[in-house]
C-alpha cells in the first residue's frame, strides 16, 4: 500500500498526531509520502520523520491578539492558488490519502476517485458531543474543509461513539517542580501574556513563543522559541500548563497529570468546542481573556491524576492495513478497554448524555 498523508500545518496538533502516525507507519514498512499545507515552509521545525515531504499553500486563518479575524481571512484566502493546488496534484499511484484536516489532499483525492481517511479532532466534532455554535457554517466547515470519505475523530473521551483516544506522545516524568508554569499561548500578544503572569512572582513561568520577548521581562518570566524537545521536557516536569484550547496539547497535560487552564482563540470554533468539554468534564480551569484572578485561583489547585490513553498509532496502522475502513467501532472499542477514565468524569455521566454505541 503507498499513502500520500496530508496534514494540516496551521496547528502544531495536527505535526503532533501526524509524528506519532508517522513512527508507527515507519514501524509497519509502509511506503508514505507528507504533504503539508497552512503555513509557510520556513515556518515548520523537527520535521525529520516525514523525510522529503511537501509543502502548498493551502488555506489557513488570521487571528491577533487571541482572536479569529474574519475578514482578514476571507481576504487571504482569496487568491484561489489552493484551487490549483488541488488541480495539479496528481495522485496516480497512490492507494489510499490518509487526510488530517488537510483540504488540497482531501479534494484532490475527491475528484480522483482516490480512497481517502481522515483521522483529526475535528471529525468527532460531527458527532452530537460537547461543542459550541453548532450551526449550518460551523457543520460545512466540518464536513467540506478536507471530505473524506472515512472520517475518524479522536477525542478525551469517546462519548459513546466510535472516536478514537488522544494521538500522545510525552516524555516521563522524573521530577516533578509543582511551581514551574509552562506557558503556551502562540496566538497571544508576548505583552499581554507577560501582563498577565507579572504579579505571580512566586512561581517560574516557562513561556514558548514565537514572538521575541517583551522588554523589561521579570526574572520570574522565561522565555523561549520553539524547541519541541525542549517543550516536551518542561511540559513533563512542570506543575501545570497554560495554553489555548488545542487539543494536542490539552491530550499531553491530562495524559501526565498537569493542572491545565486554557484560554481559546475567540471564534475559533474547535477551540471554543474543546473548552465546552473540558468544562463539562471538570478536567480544566477555562478563561475566555488573560485574565488574573482567574490564574491565581487556578494556580492554588492541585493536580490531577495521569490519565492512561493507549498507544493508537500502531493498532491505527493495522486497521488501515486490513482494509475495513467503514467499520472502525471495533478498533475503537479495543483502544478504550484498557483506559481509565477519573471518577470524576463518571460521575458527571449524565450530562455526557452517553451514546449506547457499545463504548459506554
Amino acid at each position: 500500500m503507498k499513502i500520500l498523508y496530508g496534514v494540516q500545518g496551521t496547528g502544531n496538533g495536527h505535526l503532533s498526531r501526524a509524528r506519532v502516525m508517522a513512527k508507527a507507519l515507519a514501524r509497519q514498512n509502509v511506503s508514505v509520502d507528507y504533504l503539508f499545507s497552512g503555513r509557510s515552509p520556513e515556518q515548520f521545525f523537527d520535521m525529520q520523520p516525514f523525510a522529503d515531504y511537501r509543502v502548498m499553500r493551502g488555506l489557513t486563518f488570521v487571528s491577533a491578539r487571541g482572536a479569529v479575524k474574519p475578514l482578514s481571512t476571507v481576504l487571504k484566502n482569496l487568491d484561489w492558488r489552493w484551487a490549483q493546488e488541488i488541480r495539479t496534484l496528481d495522485l496516480s499511484g497512490y492507494d489510499l490519502v490518509l487526510n488530517d484536516f488537510e483540504p488540497i489532499s482531501a479534494w484532490a483525492a475527491r475528484q480522483q476517485g482516490v480512497p481517502s481517511v481522515g483521522i483529526s479532532h475535528q471529525a468527532a466534532l460531527k458527532y452530537p458531543v460537547p461543542k459550541v455554535a453548532d450551526n449550518w457554517i460551523n457543520n460545512a466547515l466540518l464536513n467540506y474543509f478536507a471530505p473524506v470519505q472515512v472520517a475518524l475523530g479522536c477525542h478525551w473521551h469517546h462519548f459513546g461513539f466510535p472516536i478514537l483516544p488522544p494521538f500522545v506522545e510525552v516524555s516521563p516524568v522524573h521530577q516533578e517542580f509543582v511551581h514551574h508554569i509552562l506557558v503556551y499561548l502562540p496566538f497571544e500578544s508576548p505583552r499581554d501574556i507577560a501582563a498577565l503572569l507579572a504579579a505571580c512572582s512566586g512561581y517560574c513561568f516557562k513561556v514558548y513563543h514565537g514572538a521575541p520577548a517583551p522588554d523589561d521581562l521579570p526574572r520570574h518570566i522565561q522565555w523561549h522559541g520553539f524547541d519541541r524537545e525542549g517543550f516536551k521536557a518542561q511540559l513533563a516536569s512542570c506543575g501545570g500548563v497554560i495554553a489555548n484550547a488545542g487539543f494536542e496539547l490539552a491530550s499531553e497535560a491530562l495524559t501526565l497529570g498537569k493542572k491545565l487552564l486554557v484560554k481559546p482563540v475567540l471564534g475559533q470554533f474547535e477551540q471554543l468546542s474543546n473548552v465546552a468539554a473540558l468544562e463539562l468534564l471538570g478536567a480544566a480551569e477555562t478563561m475566555m481573556t488573560l485574565d488574573s484572578g482567574t490564574l491565581g485561583r487556578w494556580l492554588k489547585r492541585p493536580g490531577p491524576a495521569p490519565i492512561n490513553y493507549p498507544e493508537v498509532g500502531d493498532k491505527l496502522v493495522q486497521w488501515l492495513l486490513a482494509g475495513d475502513w467503514h467499520n472502525p467501532a471495533p478498533l475503537c472499542r479495543e483502544l478504550w478497554a484498557g483506559v481509565s477514565l477519573p471518577d470524576s468524569w463518571h460521575s458527571r455521566r449524565d450530562g455526557l448524555a452517553i451514546a449506547d454505541c457499545g463504548l459506554a
